[in-house]
């Protein structure tokens, strides 16, 4: 069902999932003001939007920059975050500042502004490692070890949650949470293990291997799973939520299509024509060995992902191949 026009704020516009949203609202005829400081997103995402929006250049935890954002505004996307492993593990606070200063902001802004509307995103890695996979909303959120730096974000998705759940019974009118499960596409960024992957293959093409087959290296033994959804797919479960999400649910937008590291490897490596061996490396502490949604609730209102993995990896893997020069010079898979 689509929705009526209205006035949307998405936070974190910039980014990779916020660019893409933008473009799908201002397509349907929405009014959108973006919100972003371009630390980790890029306004040139935007650029065939430019004229169609209003862009906010600011940072998510000066409150006076967001309420005035959220003047006249019907909904708010929450999406400014910190993201990508290797942020993670290298500024843990600056993850949890964000988390934190940025939701409280939200809710401040919309509380004095009278904006009842806000969509919540927040992410698989609330769960870690859950026992049940696929894995429903009810499953319950863990942090298992509080000194391990992996965690500042998941530990801030868990905390703007519950401020988002519990702000939502006196203070708006619908509150809705969604949890991605590893959404993908091209110019996601660099931090993540399909980019991380692509970069690697495309670097070994380029150099002179001499005798043999260099190695394509990633972490852990490769048996670790992930259930990615393509950028497209999640934008189409985004706009159903705008349209059909209830007051203080959670719902998971992804695809239940479980793939080992090692089968996205060999994928990446069979697009770019690369003859993949792998060699398996020291895996970072705390990663995931299984992760894969249940997707029930979602298709219960009409979600339907229409993209396979093996489809969709191919226009990302060569993306990156053809823009490996922009990448950082050390990428590591993830």
């Amino acid at each position: 069902m689509k929705m009526g026009s209205k006035r949307f704020l998405v936070t974190g516009g910039s980014g990779f999932i916020g660019s893409a949203l933008t473009r799908r609202l201002v397509a349907e005829g929405h009014s959108v003001r973006v919100f972003d400081n371009n630390s980790r997103g890029s306004a040139h995402r935007l650029r065939d939007v430019k004229r169609d929006i209003e862009f906010v250049e600011a940072d998510i935890r000066d409150l006076d920059a967001v309420t005035s954002a959220t003047r006249d505004i019907d909904t708010v996307i929450h999406l400014a975050y910190v993201n990508g492993t290797e942020f993670f593990y290298s500024k843990p606070e600056l993850v949890l500042d964000i988390a934190i200063r940025g939701m409280l902001n939200v809710i401040d802004a919309c509380r004095s502004i009278g904006c009842g509307d806000l969509i919540l995103a927040s992410s698989s890695e609330v769960y870690q490692t859950p026992a049940i996979i696929p894995t429903d909303e009810r499953t319950p959120l863990l942090i298992p070890d509080v000194t391990n730096p992996r965690y500042s974000y998941g530990g801030g998705k868990i905390l703007c949650e519950l401020m988002g759940m519990h702000y939502g019974v006196s203070s708006f009118d619908r509150v809705t949470i969604f949890r991605p499960h590893n959404v993908y596409g091209v110019d996601m960024g660099w931090e993540h293990v399909i980019p991380q992957l692509s970069v690697k293959t495309a670097r070994l093409n380029k150099s002179n291997l001499g005798s043999g087959i260099k190695p394509l290296v990633i972490q852990g033994d490769g048996t670790q799973t992930r259930a990615f959804v393509h950028i497209d797919d999640f934008v189409d479960g985004v706009m159903l939520l705008l349209a059909e999400g209830r007051h203080r649910e959670i719902y998971h937008i992804g695809n239940e299509e479980e793939v080992t590291i090692s089968k996205v490897a060999n994928l990446i490596a069979s697009t770019l024509g690369y003859e993949a061996k792998l060699e398996y490396g020291q895996a970072k502490p705390g990663g995931t060995l299984r992760r894969c949604p249940d997707t029930s609730k979602m298709r219960d209102l009409g979600y339907a992902p229409k993209i396979s993995f093996a489809e969709g990896i191919v226009d990302v893997a060569n993306w990156y191949s053809a823009h490996e020069h922009l990448a950082p010079p050390d990428e590591s898979a993830a």
